[in-house]
């Protein structure tokens, strides 16, 4: 008896714990938020800009070439390509609102394609891990979370999540080519894969060069460059093709209100669930575990904080966005920690869901390799991801 509530009392504390934690979890879901409204608001009512100012029609044009010669079985000229450029496009400048709906169009006019209509065409898998490999070229959401959560300077993980999700992109496109055996050496494609590797291969050794604290100044200038390039971009191209700014900026912004005041009870409902588990020690134990692992491999422990976030991106957008956040509050948003758990969540897209919503839509079910080169990508994301972040923040 006397050992019974020796365990009882001694395990009050912990039930506390885990009781208050359910609180603060959801008031810092809410305030996160509340806080992220005006963020998300302004830079939809910019990406609004560029879309009316046909800024993605600009750049589908300019991938076109490209585009033509890895989806070999789509007719030349087909509108489908017109669908799957928008989507690419939309989900390169963060237009999420307007990705999804132009990719399920596109997984349409695909299956109209297939002669098996029971199974995932070719295009349909290039398609799909190309969107599923996540590559973003303007990460809003991260940088505004980073922004509520008292980060320095929100943009410095700009050129890091460009190199490890170009990383996670490309494994994934080669991976396909292999699959699908097509012609890695048409001019086309090997001009483009090696002038872009090349890209972020001199974006690596140059990082090398440079201290972590010249690096990261010089992160934050170029990211701040190219984030105002981008809009006078679109703000240019919208006066040119006399677009009414002010309408277009408002009506993204409506958008970003309402996305921020959707995402509240998903975001309350994980962070809780995180929280919960953290505050019973399970968290700790998961981390000591994993960091004793990065010990015997001689890879450096502090790492060990992000792994949780990195297992859950394939499966949650929503659970890996928890538990970036709660790494950030955690660590601190400018730890390596909170940096790498960004970069981790700007690396790919939910694997898992983008196959059950895009191979849905056209009710297929045998996927054949998709499943296999979606990982595939998400594993080299997530090695890039660890191997960059010391680079730019150790």
């Amino acid at each position: 008896m006397g050992l019974v509530q020796a365990i009882c009392f001694g395990n009050v504390g912990i039930f506390s714990d885990i009781l208050n934690s359910t609180f603060d979890s959801a008031k810092t879901g809410f305030e996160l938020s509340i806080g992220l409204t005006g963020i998300l608001a302004l830079w939809m009512g910019i990406m609004k800009i560029g879309e009316r100012a046909g800024a993605v029609n600009s750049l589908g044009r300019v991938i076109n070439p490209f585009f033509s010669r890895i989806f070999p079985e789509v007719p030349k000229g087909h509108p489908v390509f017109g669908s799957m450029l928008m989507n690419i496009s939309a989900n390169m400048l963060g237009l999420d609102n307007a990705a999804t709906p132009m990719g399920l169009k596109a997984m349409g006019e695909l299956q109209e394609l297939n002669t098996d209509k029971t199974k995932a065409s070719n295009a349909m898998i290039m398609f799909v891990v190309l969107g599923a490999s996540g590559l973003t070229l303007i990460p809003t959401t991260i940088m505004g979370y980073r922004a509520e959560l008292g980060a320095a300077n929100p943009a410095d993980v700009f050129l890091p999540i460009l190199i490890a999700t170009y990383v996670a992109t490309l494994v994934g496109l080669i991976s396909v080519c292999v699959a699908q055996k097509i012609k890695m050496k048409d001019p086309v494609v090997l001009g483009t894969v090696i002038g872009l590797s090349a890209l972020v291969g001199l974006m690596v050794w140059g990082a090398s060069m440079l201290s972590p604290h010249r690096l990261s100044v010089l992160s934050a200038a170029a990211a701040a460059i190219i984030l105002l390039g981008v809009i006078c971009w679109f703000v240019i191209q919208a006066l040119c093709r006399k677009v009414n700014v002010y309408d277009a900026f408002i009506d993204g912004a409506k958008g970003g209100f309402q996305t921020a005041i959707g995402i509240i009870p998903y975001l309350i409902a994980i962070l809780v669930a995180v929280g919960m588990f953290r505050a019973s020690g399970a968290m700790g134990l998961l981390e000591q575990g994993i960091a004793a692992l990065f010990a015997l491999c001689g890879i450096n422990t502090d790492l060990a904080g992000a792994v949780p976030t990195a297992l859950m991106k394939p499966l949650s957008g929503s659970g890996a966005r928890g538990l970036m956040l709660e790494a950030m509050n955690n660590y601190g948003a400018d730890s390596l920690v909170g940096r790498l758990c960004c970069i981790l969540q700007g690396t790919t897209d939910t694997t898992f869901y983008v196959l059950a919503v895009y191979f849905g839509s056209v009710n297929i079910k045998n996927t054949r390799h998709a499943v296999a080169c979606c990982l595939l990508a998400d594993l080299a994301g997530i090695i890039a991801a660890f191997a960059i972040a010391p680079i730019f923040f150790g």
